[in-house]
């Protein structure tokens, strides 16, 4: 069913909420390995290459490659790519940014996440690019504390646009929140009902109900969020040229507080800083 539609969530028992953990820390370690081994020179079917092999050897499967079409472990969108980056032959350069996009199943459970990061580290970058990466990391943690049992789902594309507008303000520019693309349930498999906007939509959408788990990606653009997909099928692009970066994690919600499945610490550090109860798994 549609964005629009009356999708109806279904919980998790706490048991597959704890084999979901496994398979989202697996993501997140593999995540926290690429992140150290991004440089200049490297390609992206490199970095390809070392997560797969990370995710095989820790007891997963890389589930992009249960996407039928697709072949590789990560997609690897550089500079104006959006989200989708077939891993290849490009050579990453110093002052590139770079958003890698990761899935691993563990047991039949899935994760999924996103980061964007600098080629060179942020001292060979573009401020606005230094910029664009905060808000848009910023803009995925305002999408997570909107995120509570009884809850409207649609609150959390709210929060995320009015992170970014606010961060916008700030900055002195307009952010484009690409709305092509959404974030998605997650479970037993990669994407699952219900989707989940970035944005601000009239409906208030399903309630948020116990062992409900989600994946929240914004995807933030310099320009105009305008694009279209390139001819191998799967890159989508800006259509200005302007760069964008993509941030994603997988979130399960309990009446007891939030577990962000993807991050190293459960999310429990940037939860505390804002008053929201962490809900160990």
């Amino acid at each position: 069913m549609g964005i629009f539609g009356r999708e109806r969530i279904i919980g998790k028992k706490p048991e597959e909420l704890a084999l979901m953990r496994v398979a989202g820390l697996l993501v997140g370690r593999t995540l926290e390995m690429l992140d150290a081994a991004i440089r200049p020179g490297i390609t992206t079917l490199e970095l390809d290459t070392l997560a797969e092999t990370f995710i095989r050897d820790h007891g997963g499967i890389p589930n992009f490659q249960l996407v039928p079409g697709y072949r590789h472990t990560l997609c690897t969108s550089v500079n104006e790519e959006i989200v989708h980056g077939i891993p290849g032959k490009r050579v990453l350069r110093e002052g590139d940014l770079l958003s890698i996009d990761c899935g691993a199943e563990v047991a039949g459970w899935n994760g999924d996440a996103a980061f964007s990061a600098i080629v060179g580290g942020p001292a060979a970058a573009r401020p606005q690019d230094v910029a664009l990466i905060e808000d848009t990391e910023a803009s995925l943690w305002a999408g997570i504390l909107a995120l509570g049992v009884g809850k409207t789902l649609y609150a959390v594309g709210a929060a995320v646009e009015d992170a970014l507008t606010e961060a916008g303000e700030r900055r002195g520019w307009e952010y484009g929140i690409v709305e092509d693309y959404v974030g998605h349930g997650i479970g037993t498999s990669m994407h699952m009902d219900p989707q989940v906007p970035n944005y601000r939509v009239t409906s208030k959408g399903p309630r948020v109900v116990e062992g409900t788990t989600i994946c929240i990606e914004p995807m933030v653009t310099l320009g105009e969020q305008d694009n279209h997909v390139l001819d191998d099928d799967w890159t989508v692009v800006t259509d200005d040229g302007q760069r964008a970066a993509h941030w994603e994690h997988s979130i399960a919600v309990t009446s007891r507080g939030l577990h962000v499945l993807t991050a190293l610490d459960g999310g429990q550090a940037r939860l505390a800083e804002h008053g929201i109860p962490f809900a160990p798994l």
